[in-house]
């Protein structure tokens, strides 16, 4: 006999008809009924069985379960339990609360009666749990899925407890839209993830919440909250800080809501205060919890609530296959990032299948995923396999991605000839397999510089690297630190220099072997005859980029002895830092006041590279580019007006009105290279992208001040 295979949405029918025995109204409007989404899922069941029934909807998407009960508890009361998986039940990982509370009648079936008592009941429907992002949209226009949030909200799904709801300020929420949420009295725990630049935003909605009679419990988590943890705890003593990947920690606040565990107990987590009880201390001393390693973390795959609503926004979808870095750079924090591991790949498949069906109701978004990975590759002997087989169910899936990786994937002098032949067969066939483009953290060209940040590399493997990957015709963009506090003269020059070489970027070679290119990239006539001639400053993501020192990040801890530091700024989670060398310190700040000045614009550009295709994507390449070689022009200035300065700081003054004339002259003459090359592209660009383009281009052309918007982050976090 032929199975027949039920999807999703047939499965809800047959719950809803075994809990009320009429399915007709439901099933008439079953094809859009939303999955993916268990808060509007739950209030078109709510609508459709009426005030006699009370509905549950929990469990992660590739487990969705759906609960339909008596509208009041009374004793051990009978409900429908469905999976919509098609699972049957017993193939779930129950959470231990539920032993004793939650009863399935048919384990071997994904539909059957369940028996649940009251207080089984009441773990179902509470907490009611706000997951919370905060954004400044005037910085970013263009939004990007909130993996921070989803992934929290997988979490507290697959503990059954409660409900959570998603709300992200990215896609049309506002601070007043949380805080109102929360003073409406139907949050019993407020998630927040906040990042650089977004202490004002956390701050004022701290402020606001905690002046409640009967506050939520607060979990506030990201970049930020770790680096401000005690500056935080200060200010806010019954907040908690997630300091690690989130899920555990947040899971285990949900079990802290009910009674189930102490704070002490709860993961990952900063916190103050002490045991419960009369006598004991209830304000004391910071203290923390250790984290999950990421290798034990391997479920790291996130809800799609806000998929659809992203896409509307014209943003992009991203994921992460992995967590964590090889390496440990200097001006990077590690604490909550942790050791890099693998995702359970085994979930991917059906994850891209379910994004698929989003992506499906978004012709215009390119099918492109954005893996989020600090290192793509990653460590151990079956780094290539692994890598390979990420790519195989990307690509059979149907989409094109881009992510991010170490140079030392692509060169490392302590290697033979074998692993570097190894090493271009793979990116050869990451792009056979749709990678859009990868982004390698270069940082510098210089090798003392490249010491001083830790990045286990030198200038002469980095153009290596460079030109393997251009060669074999993998798509490249590069981060890079111009300035940093502790660099000479003498460096500045030198990082000059490389920024402007046109031996790095080469022409593809896509008829010649591995062999070929490994050793063709080291013959310096080899490369003279394939290169483009372009300057690598064009391959770089953001050009004229400061060292950011970050609280807590070896770099600091150098500056800092170096007598270089000052106070914490709290809104970037760094410190106050001055450069060794003044006349560097000035190029800093005219070079952060030039990104600042033209970030919304060249940030809107950068997004719509990210969602377009063909023509409009090389098309708005090309806009980009415009700004690159504006910003060169710039860094070109300043080490003419810095061979012309004395290292005596006799003329800070001077220097800096030297700075902002050269800066005014070049901006001047970027609005007419911009309004030429925006009106040539305009017939390319799709009516949304134009109007998008031209919007904060007039915004951009109308501002005439200088301000920094603290944007930066090195790390790119």
């Amino acid at each position: 006999m032929t199975q027949v295979l039920l999807s999703p949405r047939e499965r809800l029918l047959y719950a809803v008809a075994h809990a009320t025995g009429d399915i007709q109204s439901l099933a008439s409007g079953a094809g859009t009924l939303p999955v993916t989404q268990p808060d509007k899922l739950h209030a078109v069941l709510a609508e459709h069985l009426g005030p006699g029934h009370t509905t549950v909807v929990t469990g992660a998407l590739d487990r969705r379960l759906v609960l339909i009960g008596p509208n009041t508890a009374s004793g051990d009361d009978v409900w429908t339990a469905a999976d919509l998986s098609g699972q049957p039940h017993a193939a779930r990982s129950w959470p231990a609360w539920t032993t004793g509370r939650l009863s399935i009648a048919n384990p071997s079936g994904w539909l059957s009666t369940a028996t649940i008592t009251p207080d089984g009941r009441y773990r179902l429907l509470r907490p009611r749990l706000l997951l919370a992002a905060l954004y400044h949209p005037e910085n970013f226009p263009l939004p990007r899925f909130p993996l921070a949030i989803s992934d929290l909200a997988r979490a507290a799904r697959s503990s059954l407890l409660g409900r959570a709801e998603l709300m992200d300020m990215q896609l049309g929420a506002t601070l007043d839209d949380i805080i109102g949420r929360v003073l409406a009295g139907e949050v019993d725990i407020l998630g927040i993830s906040a990042t650089f630049g977004q202490h004002d935003l956390m701050t004022c909605l701290l402020d606001a919440v905690s002046e409640l009679d009967k506050p939520p419990l607060i979990v506030a988590g990201g970049s930020l909250t770790v680096r401000n943890e005690r500056l935080l705890l200060d200010r806010y003593p019954q907040l908690i800080i997630g300091r690690g990947a989130g899920e555990p920690t947040i899971a285990d606040v949900l079990a802290h809501w009910h009674g189930d565990l102490e704070l002490n107990e709860i993961r990952g987590a900063g916190h103050r205060g002490s045991a419960r009880g009369e006598g004991t201390l209830t304000i004391g001393r910071v203290r923390r919890t250790a984290t999950v390693a990421n290798r034990l973390q391997t479920d790291m795959w996130p809800e799609l609530d806000l998929l659809d609503v992203t896409f509307e926004a014209k943003g992009v979808a991203q994921l992460e296959a992995s967590r964590g870095c090889t390496n440990y750079c200097s001006f990077c924090p590690r604490g909550h990032k942790g050791q890099w591991a693998s995702s359970d790949l085994k979930a991917l498949r059906w994850l891209l299948a379910e994004m698929g069906h989003v992506f499906d109701r978004h012709p215009r978004i390119p099918r492109t995923v954005y893996l989020v990975d600090e290192e793509f590759i990653g460590r151990g002997d079956d780094a290539v396999a692994r890598a390979l087989r990420v790519a195989d169910i990307l690509a059979q899936a149907g989409f094109s991605w881009e992510t991010s990786c170490r140079v030392d994937q692509v060169v490392r002098v302590d290697r033979d000839l074998a692993w570097h032949v190894e090493r271009g067969q793979l990116w050869r066939g990451l792009v056979e397999r749709g990678m859009r483009r990868c982004l390698f953290g270069v940082e510098s060209g210089v090798t003392s510089i490249l010491d001083r940040f830790n990045k286990e590399t030198c200038a002469e493997q980095n153009a290596l690297a460079i030109r393997t990957l251009t060669a074999l015709g993998v798509p490249p963009r590069f981060t890079y630190i111009t300035f940093d506090q502790q660099m000479s003269a003498g460096e500045l020059r030198a990082t000059h220099a490389f920024q402007g070489r046109t031996d790095l970027l080469l022409r593809p070679q896509p008829e010649l072997s591995v062999e070929e290119i490994v050793d063709g990239v080291r013959d310096e006539e080899w490369v003279a005859e394939h290169t483009t001639g372009r300057p690598f400053y064009t391959g770089i993501s953001y050009m004229l980029v400061s060292m950011e020192c970050l609280i807590g990040a070896a770099y600091t801890r150098r500056a800092e002895a170096a007598g270089l530091t000052g106070r914490a700024d709290p809104s970037m989670g760094r410190v106050e830092a001055w450069f060794a060398d003044w006349r560097i310190g000035v190029f800093s700040r005219w070079a952060q006041l030039w990104i600042d000045r033209n970030f919304a614009l060249d940030y809107t550009l950068k997004s719509l590279e990210k969602i377009t295709d063909g023509q409009p994507h090389q098309v708005v390449r090309a806009l980009r580019g415009v700004v690159k070689t504006a910003a060169y022009q710039l860094l070109d200035g300043m080490i003419n007006l810095l061979d012309h300065t004395e290292p005596e700081p006799v003329r800070i003054d001077a220097l800096d009105a030297d700075c902002a004339a050269l800066a005014g002259e070049l901006l001047g003459g970027l609005r007419g290279q911009f309004a030429a090359a925006l009106a040539a592209i305009e017939p390319y660009l799709a009516d949304e992208h134009h109007d998008l383009v031209r919007r904060e281009h007039d915004r951009w052309a109308a501002t005439d001040t200088w301000r920094l918007i603290n944007a930066a982050d090195p790390c790119g976090t």
